[in-house]
């Protein structure tokens, strides 16, 4: 959706989420996680090795994410990685990096960035901001849909118990936890189509630039 609107605009888009994916990649491949442990301090020392940047596709106009050179767009998009994301994602020091290279990323505007709390802590004073939600069913199917589209081997169940895991631990943790933002407008979309969810944002951005 936020990569359909930048395309649209002609603004830059930026997905915080594949960053945090990235980190966990690289958690996975170097022996970070110890089961369910994050070895923590290990990868505090390793996080300033960690670079994390988007290329364009220029068949689909969409950014791909990078991790250190390496185009990992597909690899950070399986259930792997989505089931040790938000681990991750809630340590402090990881959030202060990740939060400090996004908020660069936006200093010049003409962004579209989307996320768990860029609303409230990335960018608390970002000229539009929308909170999207779904019922945990409708986004799980999203992702079966989308994961089978891509001819992987993915389980329905497993998917819902993964996105009603992540949304208990982003929402309870101490670190930026996911919240609507006072001023957020809320779009639940369970319900809508693609073309009537990107006719409705446009017109949510079109009334911001032209008040």
């Amino acid at each position: 959706m936020a990569k359909s609107l930048a395309k649209e605009i002609g603004y830059i888009y930026v997905d915080s989420g594949a960053m945090y994916r990235a980190i966990t990649l690289f958690a996975l491949r170097n022996g970070i996680f110890n089961g369910e442990e994050i070895n923590e301090s290990l990868l505090q020392e390793l996080l300033p090795n960690i670079n994390i940047s988007f290329i364009l596709d220029p068949a689909s106009g969409k950014p791909n994410t990078c991790l250190n050179g390496e185009n990992v767009e597909g690899e950070i998009r399986n259930m792997e990685v989505s089931s040790h994301v938000s681990p991750i994602a809630a340590l402090g020091f990881v959030r202060e990096a990740m939060v400090k290279l996004q908020q660069a990323m936006g200093q010049q505007k003409g962004i579209v960035m989307d996320g768990r709390d860029i609303g409230t802590t990335v960018f608390p004073d970002a000229e539009l901001k929308i909170y999207v939600t779904a019922s945990a069913e409708v986004r799980a199917q999203r992702r079966f849909d989308e994961l089978k589209a891509k001819g992987e081997e993915t389980n329905f169940e497993e998917i819902l118990k993964n996105v009603i895991e992540r949304d208990y631990i982003d929402m309870h943790r101490e670190v930026s936890p996911l919240k609507q933002a006072e001023d957020a407008i809320l779009l639940d979309n369970s319900n809508m189509t693609i073309p009537e969810q990107q006719a409705w944002l446009l017109e949510q951005f079109n009334r911001v630039i032209e008040a």
